[in-house]
């Protein structure tokens, strides 16, 4: 056992894993004040006193050509890491997501004999299931925030600890759907449909007309609808724009980013598949959801899947709480019947909301403090800090 202070390794890509990151250095600093924490932080951890050696700017790349753009800065730093923490070994060092840039420090680093967690799974069971074998190589421990992603690990003999959804911590079990509403001056009674195209490019150019036309059947069926669509950046403003001037008729409110409050607020939800599709189930909204790809992507992805859902509600109830209209299937027609039929109090949409608050309690496991229990055994079990 050693007296120095506790030493922890950290290297996060996005705002999301900075406050999965913040969330933890503020656990662990309950029972170890004095801890230092340095690597690649954002602004959150860095609050918290994490320096971070690299600018987090640089991983945060998205899409096939970009990180290709930006290979020679990423390997540059990815080599700065592995020396820096072989030279000065922390006590244990922990990837947040980002799994392309962190596993590769990790097999290094747990080589070279410093303990390794990696912080939120790849979706490893779902597809590229081969990847397991480099993760076991690299990872000490696993931390997922899913059950059953636990249960993919256990199964292929990675140690592994299920900590809990951060959101599930964050959101409450109950929304307020008029608090919500009159944040955003929307009519209390009126019944109200939320759009959520997705935030990237090709998402909302494969989606948007999709979910428009959908829009507009609905309000044919129910002349006193409103619809909400959040747009995730200026530049998806700008491209729903462009396409809501071929909608002159249609009663639809953009906003900017709030798309946590702009689901609250609505009575149902039609969504492109992703962690939405989380934060609209923790928001105990019926939905639907979505998802279109170009045929070869499609064709290549769907020989790989190796799971019978896309959308994590059905994956964490193990059977179709929602719809998924995926590919050629996903029509306006058959969109619009499946949103009027969970509007308002229908028994389908009493039913969800039952069905998603169990999931929430399954899932709300106060992450942060799990997380850091999680990481003390890992240095404990490897001779560190008790």
């Amino acid at each position: 056992m050693t007296n120095h202070p506790l030493r922890i390794g950290l290297v996060v890509g996005e705002a999301s894993g900075d406050q999965l990151g913040a969330g933890l250095i503020a656990a662990l600093k309950q029972s170890h004040p004095d801890a230092i924490f340095e690597g690649v932080a954002g602004p959150q951890m860095q609050a918290l006193g994490c320096q971070s050696l690299y600018p987090m700017e640089t991983l945060s790349v998205m899409g096939l050509v970009e990180p290709l753009k930006r290979l020679p800065a990423l390997l540059r730093m990815r080599r700065g890491l592995i020396e820096h923490f072989i030279a000065q070994p922390p006590d244990v060092f922990i990837g947040i997501d980002a799994p392309d840039f962190n596993l590769g420090i990790e097999l290094r680093l747990k080589k070279a004999g410093i303990p390794t967690v990696h912080y939120v799974s790849p979706s490893v069971w779902a597809w590229r299931q081969g990847r397991i074998k480099k993760i076991a190589r690299a990872v000490s421990h696993m931390l997922t925030l899913l059950p059953f992603e636990a249960d993919f690990y256990q199964d292929h003999k990675v140690p592994v600890t299920f900590v809990g959804h951060h959101l599930a911590d964050e959101l409450p079990l109950q929304p307020d759907v008029q608090a919500a509403r009159s944040q955003l001056n929307l009519p209390s009674g009126t019944p109200i449909i939320a759009l959520l195209p997705g935030s990237r490019q090709s998402e909302v150019a494969l989606l948007g007309q999709l979910f428009l036309d959908t829009a507009r059947l609905c309000l044919k069926e129910k002349p006193e609808l409103l619809f909400v669509l959040p747009a995730a950046n200026p530049a998806r403003r700008q491209q729903i724009d462009g396409m809501l001037a071929e909608y002159g008729d249609l009663p639809v409110t953009v906003f900017d980013g709030q798309s946590h409050l702009v689901m609250e607020a609505a009575d149902v939800v039609l969504l492109a598949s992703g962690t939405t599709a989380l934060e609209a189930m923790l928001l105990k909204k019926p939905m639907v959801v979505s998802y279109k790809t170009g045929w070869l992507t499609h064709a290549i992805i769907s020989r790989m899947l190796k799971v019978p859902y896309v959308s994590l509600p059905n994956l964490l109830a193990g059977r179709e709480l929602v719809p998924e209209v995926l590919q050629g299937e996903a029509t306006a027609e058959k969109l619009a019947e499946l949103l009027l039929a969970r509007l308002g109090n229908s028994a389908v949409a009493i039913k969800l909301r039952s069905d998603f608050t169990q999931i929430h309690q399954q899932i709300k496991c106060n992450g942060n403090q799990k997380a850091a229990e999680a990481v003390l055994a890992v240095i404990a079990k490897h001779g560190g800090h008790a």
